[in-house]
């Protein structure tokens, strides 16, 4: 899982694109046929980090993606950064700010320059929020955790001078500093006509601006690396942008890494090999490596450092959406009745021994998980505190199967009221290691209460298209990340209309209509809680409304949480200054990093 590619812009992103964000956790794709070791002589006097990811990224244009990997951690910063350890906000694009109540002043540093050498000022600043962010011709889910209260209206963003922007929100609205702090600033010089010209589908250009297709080099950045090539299946390298503003105590420009290599690699046995034969800097632990690198840290001169509990939660779900188009109904309408029914998906919660799952995945290196909040933040409500978890409890699921009207034929089959045999396919990412353990013992447990589970394994891209767009499927497997330390994070995620809540998805801008989709009254519920969680100021009362949310889902499971890994990484000795967390990842502070001893 690549989810320590990321500062705080970035990490922001794939907090708001949960699902098919971390879906990446599992994904693996083309065999990579480049061998990172010839990086290693091409730039023998360069200070190098290579690195591995799992997946291509799909696009260069951070409002629109919606996926991990991607390349915005190290290209693009906001006027915050959220220190990765601590989870605290520090000074970035801005050197300073005041709050005033619903008022924020943001005072930027001086002379802030784009890649391209452009003066980054103020206009940026309120371009960003006004003509891109809260723009609805954009299909971006920042608008969700942008949207204050019932009136769903957004912080107004001012320019007071060339250096000082005012925030001003409607109504309270107590992550306002940690929403709008954090999301990454764009070039207006550079985007603007894209917002006014239309291409020959009639469509917005910049809905096709900085497309994986456009030059690397094009694509302008404020971060501490500008993207410097883009090789499919292969690799992704950047170089230092010579106009970041961080410099270090002794006036030395940062970062200090001359050159970064992602490499797009197939499988984890294969980034495997790669690490242990000196061909990567970094690599994530999976559970069943965790004892052999153990015993080669010595000799490989690297360490295995643990960053706690994941932010991924992994889970099944299945497709509550009603809906139709054109006639069709997305999923089966017998189907649909035993999906929509919570006594159904309660059963199944039951049926899966979570435990067994954890053993068999992760050497039992995690934890049992009931809850999409992150186990970090002060907002989750554990089981312990109240939080409903379901045992692994074959004859319980049988009971409340029984009592929503199923029944059973001599075979031991389960039918539902009208006799239908009780039968889904579940869908995972190809090459799905992960996917193909949990399903294959998820189908020998669902078989003892007398269901059958087809499944079935798709192409990411496939996955993302039948998730968000064409709303095609059954069941599927995949990860959540908690939304971060604040549970707003996740308002796209809840909101009845958010832009990414799949197990009932709305349409989003420029989809064709649905008709016939219902909303539940605890879906509504909960979508007014976290609109009532983010206008309350007193951090003990929204914790109380995030824990209803948390029990209203568990009661629901619009998601059957499984279980989350811990965050292992590890890292070559060469590397300096690493600060690993699974908050933060590893790279969240990737310009005070320091490569040494190159071989």
């Amino acid at each position: 899982m690549n989810r320590n590619i990321s500062h705080f812009s970035s990490k922001f992103l794939m907090k708001r694109s949960w699902i098919l964000a971390l879906a990446g956790v599992f994904i693996t794709l083309t065999l990579n046929a480049c061998n990172p070791n010839n990086f290693k002589t091409q730039a023998a006097q360069v200070s190098q980090l290579v690195y591995s990811i799992t997946a291509e990224p799909k696009t260069f244009n951070y409002v629109l993606s919606k996926e991990s990997p991607n390349v915005f951690g190290p290209i693009y910063e906001g006027m915050l950064a959220e220190n990765g350890v601590t989870a605290e906000l520090e000074p970035a694009l801005a050197e300073s700010w005041q709050e005033e109540g619903q008022k924020i002043i943001f005072k930027l540093r001086k002379d802030l320059k784009w890649s391209d050498g452009k003066p980054l000022t103020a206009d940026d600043v309120v371009f960003t929020f006004n003509d891109i962010y809260t723009n609805k011709a954009i299909p971006t889910s920042i608008r969700d955790v942008l949207a204050i209260g019932k009136s769903r209206f957004f912080p107004k963003v001012t320019k007071i001078d060339d250096r000082t922007v005012e925030v001003t929100s409607p109504e309270p609205f107590a992550p306002l500093l940690r929403t709008v702090g954090g999301l990454a600033i764009m070039p207006k010089h550079a985007l603007e006509s894209t917002l006014k010209n239309k291409d020959t589908s009639g469509n917005l250009q910049f809905l096709s601006t900085w497309n994986t297709g456009t030059d690397p080099k094009t694509v302008v950045s404020n971060g501490p690396f500008i993207l410097d090539s883009y090789k499919t299946s292969e690799r992704v390298v950047f170089k230092p942008n010579p106009y970041y503003w961080r410099r270090d105590g002794q006036g030395k420009q940062m970062p200090y890494i001359q050159r970064m290599v992602w490499q797009i690699v197939e499988s984890p046995d294969t980034a495997l090999m790669q690490f242990r034969s000196g061909g990567l800097d970094m690599l994530e632990v999976a559970p069943r490596n965790f004892s052999l690198l153990k015993k080669e840290e010595k000799r490989g001169q690297f360490a295995i450092l643990d960053g706690g509990p994941d932010q991924a939660a992994i889970f099944i779900s299945f497709n509550q959406n009603s809906g139709s188009r054109n006639g069709k109904p997305f999923v089966n309408p017998i189907k649909s009745r035993w999906f929509r029914t919570k006594e159904f998906r309660q059963a199944i919660a039951h049926a899966i021994d979570r435990s067994s799952m954890l053993t068999n995945v992760y050497r039992g290196i995690g934890e049992l998980q009931y809850s999409a909040t992150f186990s970090g933040s002060p907002f989750y409500l554990s089981p312990e505190k109240g939080l409903k978890a379901y045992d692994y409890n074959p004859q319980k699921a049988k009971q409340l199967l029984l009592k929503a009207g199923f029944k059973y034929n001599e075979k031991g089959q389960l039918l539902d009221q009208d006799g239908n045999r009780v039968r889904f396919s579940l869908m995972a990412p190809t090459g799905s290691r992960t996917g193909e353990i949990v399903a294959s013992q998820m189908k020998l447990d669902l078989e003892k209460i007398g269901i059958q589970m087809d499944f079935q394994q798709l192409d990411f891209g496939v996955m993302g298209d039948r998730l968000g767009n064409s709303f095609d499927w059954e069941a599927y497997f995949g990860a959540v990340g908690g939304g971060g330390i604040d549970p707003n994070g996740a308002a796209n995620f809840w909101a009845v209309e958010g832009e990414f809540r799949p197990f009932n998805q709305a349409p989003t801008a420029g989809q064709a209509p649905v008709q016939g989709r219902i909303v539940e009254p605890w879906e509504e519920k909960i979508g007014q809680l976290y609109i009532e969680g983010a206008q309350e100021l007193n951090e003990q009362k929204r914790k109380e409304i995030y824990w209803e949310t948390q029990r209203i889902a568990a009661e629901e499971l619009p998601y059957i949480h499984l279980f989350n890994p811990r965050s292992l990484l590890a890292v070559r000795n060469r590397v300096e200054n690493m600060k690993y967390s699974a908050y933060g990842g590893a790279l969240w502070n990737v310009y005070e990093l320091k490569v040494t001893d190159q071989k």
